[in-house]
């Protein structure tokens, strides 16, 4: 993205307007490239160590399958949701108790995956925002604890699940214990949810309670088989990862919002979308030659994970998976073929890169959970034939508000190119073509913690 500085060469001026007066000088912005003490403190604490010992305790307990074993303390998944909330309670208690863990249930019913009614578990540990004005404001970060093998149905033969998925869970987990020792202005939401492989049964209930409960969840991440480096066929990539993000969503019939997306060109300026780039910029800022690489669907043919049943309900959601999939080493019976071991082992894992992978979702979650809000009703003026983009927003309540940015692309680019911090006012002019650009406005506190974009509808 473009400086404050860079970006002013490229227009001839900016009007913004407060109240109805002009502003006589240009405003100064907080500096918001510069990196958050807190922000690379968490990203240090990240340990690849933790990472891969959440992922051998879960391994250990032969199978974590939906429908396996609950009554022992070493084999199944009743033991492992216990020994997670038990780990995520001492984290907890290590910070103060501000960590608030527990179950969510609730009985799912027979399915085409599930042979009778079945608990699901959740464990969700959610670390209350210190800001008044912003507590209500939730970020949600996933990976599902549930494995299988081959047969989705078999619930007792072994199913390691040390990529799918112990290595989003440990990755949550360890986010957790280290961003719970910190302040954010926003709540956050690290759950381990259940029912994955038998159908999205854990998120799905999480995000119609949120629904229900008319939960603000502003961004959701899911991680899920973030685990290898190495492709089926050797190849090593461990400098990327995918970040799935839907456009607008599929659906039979428009809403007003998707309807207005369409008619002005914004399919690639959804709420997903508009998450995803903040993700990547935040992420590849704190972790350095390291690359978010934003895949434009909502996840892989013919597959699914649990950001899915929060897009269906209206949230941003983003799935984080590695960048080439080891296939003998996922959703396979534990056996050897000759010299070739198949199954989900600890092994086949590269816990350096899960580590990077974490590091990426916690610098983004830390960002996003001390920025302000994003502004709210977002318009751009369409009632009168000019050059220039004239701008306005509903005013930001929370009170380490600066001001607010204007970024914007040309239609082709995928990345903000250019940005005016205007200051604290409601509607600012830019000379530039509305016809010609996409836009969007940030909102920017004092520290130069940055919103995500909201994009504009047309005002008439």
């Amino acid at each position: 993205m473009l400086t404050v500085r860079s970006a002013t060469s490229l227009i001839a001026g900016v009007l913004a307007v407060a109240a109805g007066a002009a502003s006589a000088a240009a405003p100064v912005s907080p500096d918001v490239t510069r990196h958050q003490a807190q922000i690379d403190k968490i990203v240090s604490e990240i340990s690849p160590q933790r990472i891969e010992g959440y992922v051998r305790k879960l391994v250990s307990f032969q199978t974590r399958h939906t429908m396996s074993e609950t009554e022992s303390d070493t084999v199944g998944i009743g033991a492992a949701r216990r020994w997670i909330k038990a780990e995520l309670e001492r984290c907890g208690a290590q910070s103060g108790n501000r960590l608030q863990v527990a179950f969510d249930s609730h009985i799912a019913p027979v399915s085409a995956r599930i042979s009778r009614p079945t608990e699901i578990v959740n464990i969700v540990a959610t670390l209350p925002g210190s800001q008044p004005q912003a507590k209500e404001r939730i970020y949600v970060v996933s990976g599902h604890y549930d494995s299988r093998n081959t047969d989705v149905m078999d619930a007792k033969g072994a199913a390691p699940g040390a990529n799918d998925d112990a290595s989003g869970t440990a990755a949550v987990m360890e986010m957790a214990c280290v961003m719970s020792r910190y302040p954010f202005d926003a709540t956050l939401v690290f759950m381990a949810v259940a029912g994955e492989e038998q159908g999205l049964i854990g998120a799905t209930h999480w995000a119609e309670q949120a629904v229900q409960k008319k939960l603000n969840v502003a961004g959701m991440f899911t991680n899920d088989i973030i685990g290898s480096s190495r492709a089926d066929d050797g190849r090593i990539d461990d400098k990327q990862v995918r970040l799935f993000a839907e456009s607008i969503p599929a659906t039979k019939e428009m809403s007003e919002a998707v309807r207005t997306l369409v008619s002005t060109g914004g399919e690639n300026d959804s709420i997903s979308r508009q998450l995803a780039r903040h993700v990547k910029e935040v992420g590849e800022r704190y972790v350095p030659d390291f690359k978010v690489s934003i895949v434009y669907r909502r996840d892989r043919y013919l597959r699914g994970g649990d950001h899915m049943p929060f897009l269906a309900r209206g949230f941003a959601g983003l799935r984080f998976s590695e960048p080439n999939e080891d296939f003998a080493h996922q959703h396979q019976n534990v056996r050897k073929e000759g010299a070739m071991q198949y199954g989900d082992l600890p092994e086949f894992n590269d816990y350096n890169y899960i580590a990077r992978v974490a590091r990426v979702n916690a610098a983004a979650l830390a960002s996003l959970s001390l920025a302000p809000a994003a502004p709210q009703q977002v318009q751009v003026r369409t009632d009168k034939l000019d050059n220039n983009s004239t701008l306005l927003w509903l005013p930001n309540t929370e009170p380490d508000l600066a001001g607010y940015r204007i970024v914007w692309r040309e239609t082709t680019a995928s990345q903000w190119q250019g940005s005016m911090y205007v200051g604290n006012v409601t509607e600012a002019t830019v000379r530039l073509s509305k016809d010609n650009y996409f836009f969007g406005v940030q909102s920017v506190d004092k520290d130069g913690n940055v919103s995500v974009a909201t994009y504009p509808a047309p005002l008439r």
